[in-house]
């Protein structure tokens, strides 16, 4: 089923409304993680192919910008309705190329299908001012227009929700589009652009440009003079490099980068919400989440207890390729990763900490039934008494690791959760709203869970602070990314 499935999706660049092979005629392939296995074969573009996907979207932006609000919050309410139709289909292909359990996958479908319907009801509710000077000289009206063509740039882990979050206010703005997916998980993204041609976009309003060689294409995107804004999801290093990128046209940008999150419980916590919690915010996703609880910070109180109900969850969970129903944990999505996991927790261990359950130094990959496979999988594994100097307190895991580190006063915990470059989100567990709200305003993050080990969601403004980012993805500011601000200054006669 999954063959035949991934043999329906175009594999070519999509410049200007046509399915095009890459100018040189090379390709990259794609892995299913769980086997290890080649499942595709995908253009990869150079770039030559760069030049013409910001051409296109630079030729079609005036006409595209022109077009009613209600036209394109209709192009996007039926992409929205087009996947969920596709739902299954749509799932399938995610589990193959990246990992994630089937159940897992369709849950982000629905997430994904979201952004284009909550973009599609603020693509017609742009708004913007009218007022006086104060000497009442003259009138101020404010406008808002789009950016102009922007960059797309999305990340591997969320290969469905990461395209639909930047696309859905690219169009509901009326910006055109270059849009570069990770070259581990590709066929998401061109499975995405396949719905958006059938749900009616213009040719050139999005183009597509595939490769296992970005370096090229972005910087000829970046350097064209075309772009207007760039948004990029990714690590805080590539982050760095694309904003002095940025500076040589001084582009807008958004960086939705790393993160370091602390997962605080008090030692009042309802503990069964604050497992069920940790549950979440970790194992979403294999860990491989940059919302993903790395650092669980317990009080010392209940430390012990905590970390053995967790271990208890995380324990049972069934691990082997993400398309059989039973598995709960699929493989990560390369063999680097699984190698940085074991290189992580190997120096927890050496600093003193303990495999509450799990896989420590010299524990065979996988369960039972992984391995025998040739797949990247690591079993979930809980950490207590880690040394607050390990290097997984300073290193995103992307991994389905928890590390329970004791804390003895709230004091020492926050200082703790704030030693970080990174501010995406923090998790927090207490009964009393007092102390909740004290700690969440003392967190330096961008956004805090408080009792939840859930906080993604369309209409809520994703983003973080410090190394973490730029911009706000999501919510009613999500569209201004791509919007550019206009006064008007009129006299009064």
């Amino acid at each position: 089923m999954a063959a035949g499935l991934i043999g329906s999706i175009p594999t070519g660049l999509y410049i200007d409304g046509q399915w095009v092979p890459a100018a040189s005629g090379a390709t990259f392939d794609v892995e299913n993680p769980a086997t290890g296995q080649v499942i595709a074969t995908v253009a990869k573009g150079g770039a030559a192919d760069a030049t013409a996907a910001i051409n296109s979207a630079a030729r079609h932006q005036k006409a595209w910008a022109a077009t009613s609000p209600r036209e394109r919050s209709e192009i996007l309410r039926r992409a929205y309705e087009l996947i969920l139709d596709r739902q299954d289909d749509l799932a399938l292909i995610m589990t193959t190329e990246m990992g994630k359990p089937l159940a897992e996958a369709k849950g982000e479908v629905v997430y994904a299908a979201e952004f284009f319907r909550w973009f599609s009801e603020e693509a017609v509710r742009i708004n913007g001012d009218h007022t006086t000077t104060g000497d009442g000289k003259n009138r101020i009206i404010v406008t808002k227009e789009p950016v102009g063509p922007c960059i797309l740039i999305t990340p591997w882990n969320f290969p469905l929700a990461m395209g639909t979050r930047k696309i859905g206010p690219a169009i509901a703005a009326g910006c055109t589009m270059v849009f570069k997916p990770a070259e581990l998980t590709p066929l998401t993204a061109l499975a995405l652009t396949e719905i958006l041609t059938i749900a009616g976009l213009p040719a050139g309003v999005l183009n597509i440009v595939t490769t296992d060689e970005p370096g090229s294409v972005v910087e000829t995107w970046m350097d064209s003079g075309l772009a207007r804004k760039i948004s990029f999801t990714g690590s805080t290093q590539v982050g760095k490099l694309l904003l002095a990128q940025a500076s040589r046209t001084v582009m807008r940008t958004s960086m939705e980068l790393g993160g370091n999150a602390p997962f605080i419980v008090c030692e009042d916590a309802d503990l069964d919400k604050a497992v069920d919690g940790a549950m979440v915010a970790k194992m979403r996703n294999m860990g491989e989440a940059c919302t993903a609880a790395n650092r669980l910070f317990v009080h010392r109180s209940i430390a012990g207890e905590f970390a053995n109900r967790l271990a208890e969850r995380m324990g049972s969970l069934r691990v082997g390729d993400g398309t059989e129903d039973r598995t709960d944990v699929g493989p990560l999505v390369e063999r680097k990763a699984v190698d940085k996991v074991r290189d992580l927790v190997a120096d927890a261990v050496d600093r003193g900490a303990t495999v509450v359950c799990g896989q420590g130094p010299g524990t065979a990959d996988g369960n039972a039934d992984a391995r025998d496979t040739a797949g990247y999988f690591y079993l979930p594994t809980v950490l207590s008494d880690v040394d607050a100097k390990s290097d997984l307190m300073g290193t995103e895991i992307f991994g389905p690791v928890a590390p329970v580190i004791p804390y003895d006063t709230e004091d020492e915990v926050l200082d703790l959760a704030n030693d970080t470059s990174w501010g995406l989100v923090g998790y927090l567990f207490t009964q009393d709203i007092d102390r909740g709200l004290r700690m969440s305003a003392a967190l330096e993050v961008g956004m805090v869970g408080l009792n939840t080990g859930l906080v993604s969601n369309p209409a809520a403004p994703f983003g973080g602070v410090k190394q973490s980012g730029l911009g706000r993805e999501g919510g009613r500011v999500g569209i201004d990314e791509f919007l550019e601000i206009k006064y008007l200054a009129i006299p009064r006669t």
